[in-house]
């Protein structure tokens, strides 16, 4: 396993070097004229038989990451990768236990928890013309979806440095990445150089959930989008990815269920 790991984690080391030219790292504190995008989510939810010592160390792994991203420029032909910016989360860096999950799991590990920021991304890229060039879902579904804002598996995982989240700027205008802490909410949004030109409006299709014949659940959605113009109007439907995903809880379950909804 050991092997393995330090095997990805030098395909991805090489790769960053050979397309470093095209990564960005360039950083503007002053805000570009337009926001695109923008959305914010609470980092502390009340989880059932969970440590809440993890989320309070999961927002302080969010701040550290936030001041690693917070205000990159995304120019036309870069790319933003999520790891090449946040760097390796270690205890050296000030890196606290938070919450990951693994094979089905919630377990305890350095850094966990930054999937929060890296959901927040994603999800506010699917609201420009951004291209994600590279976007991974959790293989599981972790918990009800009482009080779920957003469709189910509207995120994207990270795990350092081979699972990553990578979006490239195919358009004309400069792009901004804004990413912080406000009160008890982890905040995002994309801001740019030019007005934009359209809006994006986040639709879930062929939802289903799947009785398996070894007694578990399996569910699946497709995540489509309707892009209009700035004045309302209708222009098209893009497709954006499906996603599957085994289920750790029984479908059954009321609303009313012991555990409150956690975005991953």
């Amino acid at each position: 396993m050991k092997a393995a790991t330090a095997y990805f984690e030098l395909r991805r080391r090489v790769a960053w070097r050979m397309s470093a030219r095209e990564l960005t790292r360039e950083k503007l504190q002053s805000d570009l004229p337009f926001v695109y995008a923008s959305h914010r989510t609470p980092m502390l939810r009340r989880l059932s038989g969970l440590d809440m010592r993890l989320q309070e160390n999961k927002v302080t792994n969010l701040k550290i990451a936030a001041g690693c991203l917070d205000g990159l420029i995304l120019r036309p032909g870069m790319t933003f990768s999520f790891w090449y910016n946040v760097g390796k989360p270690s205890r050296r860096r000030g890196f606290l236990e938070g919450m990951y999950l693994q094979n089905g799991k919630i377990v305890p590990g350095v850094g966990g928890g930054l999937c929060q920021m890296s959901n927040l991304i994603y999800w506010i890229t699917v609201h420009t013309p951004l291209t994600v060039t590279e976007r991974h879902r959790h293989g599981y579904d972790v918990f009800p979806d009482a009080k779920r804002t957003q469709p189910f598996a509207s995120g994207a995982t990270v795990y350092y440095p081979y699972v990553d989240l990578t979006i490239r700027n195919d358009t004309s205008s400069d792009y901004q990445l804004r990413v912080g802490i406000d009160g008890d909410c982890l905040t995002g949004e994309w801001r740019t150089s030019s007005k934009p030109e359209f809006r994006y409006e986040i639709v879930e299709k062929d939802h289903s959930i799947r009785s398996e014949f070894w007694g578990g659940y399996t569910r699946h959605n497709a995540l489509w989008r309707n892009v209009y113009d700035t004045e309302g109007n209708f222009l098209r439907e893009e497709f954006i990815t499906e996603n599957d995903a085994l289920m750790l809880y029984s479908p059954l379950l009321s609303d009313n269920s012991s555990h409150e909804e956690y975005v991953r």
